[in-house]
């Protein structure tokens, strides 16, 4: 029986440059989940190579509240390098370790659509995703790796998308069963250091107002806050631990779950 015939909601999975090391499953994990039928959808970052990108061409990058500022000019960079060698680079992994997979961009058939930016450039902050491409590669049973660029809502031009945002979106519009963001820690931590195993909205605004949580863990809560709104269970956890997408899917306790 396939994914859509059983019902299975969609399992979205957020993995980021820093958690694919020497010891990662998380690919594995995700055709694992395929081959049962699940129907996955892999949204991907890469901050680190468009960083690297940017400087060998001699351009710094600059960050606000955890999201990339970017340029005209430095918009052509995050665009070959997430839609280029990162999406296609992954897909190519998927598809040696046995998974049908089609790599996208949030620019394909205008999957994401955002206003742009009026404080950080070419960004689309609170981006909207129209599922049909998604649902469709799905019901073709293939497994979907979206890259985070996507369109201005009057299509004036493609827009840097924080893949933390655009995952929520996409598991927001799938109406996903689950949302796991891979991170390089094990858990959300408190002001004592110590990890958080369940994260409700107001200790989140607690922690951001003291500054505990910063920089990149922001996107990520505030991007699963609206997933969580719509009914989607948000885990955090860290993608460099082996099996733990599995365990996420499972429901075991691993990283931090947003309540």
């Amino acid at each position: 029986m396939s994914a859509s015939q059983n019902g299975n909601a969609p399992i979205v999975i957020k993995i980021g440059g820093s958690t694919l090391g020497e010891h990662d499953t998380s690919l594995s994990d995700c055709v694992e989940l395929h081959r049962e039928g699940r129907r996955v959808v892999v949204v991907h970052g890469g901050g680190a190579a468009v960083t690297d990108w940017q400087r060998r061409l001699g351009a710094e990058a600059t960050w606000v509240d955890g999201l990339r500022s970017t340029t005209p000019e430095s918009l052509s960079v995050v665009v070959a390098v997430l839609a280029g060698l990162i999406n296609k680079e992954l897909t190519r992994q998927l598809q040696s370790l046995g998974a049908q997979a089609v790599g996208l961009s949030g620019v394909d058939a205008g999957t994401l659509c955002s206003p742009i930016s009026d404080r950080i450039g070419l960004v689309g902050e609170r981006p909207r995703c129209n599922p049909r491409t998604l649902r469709w590669a799905l019901d073709a049973g293939l497994l979907p790796v979206l890259a985070p660029v996507g369109l201005a809502n009057d299509l004036s031009t493609t827009l840097n998308i924080n893949a933390d945002a655009a995952a929520g979106a996409v598991a927001s519009a799938l109406g996903a069963s689950s949302l796991i963001f891979l991170t390089d820690v094990a858990q959300v931590l408190d002001a004592e250091g110590m990890g958080i195993d369940s994260l409700g909205a107001e200790r989140q605004r607690e922690l951001i107002e003291h500054d505990v949580i910063e920089g990149g863990m922001l996107p990520k809560l505030r991007a699963g806050r609206e997933a969580y709104g719509c009914g989607v269970q948000v885990r955090i956890v860290d993608g460099r631990q082996p099996r733990v997408v599995r365990q996420a899917v499972d429901g075991e306790e691993v990283g931090t779950v947003l309540s």
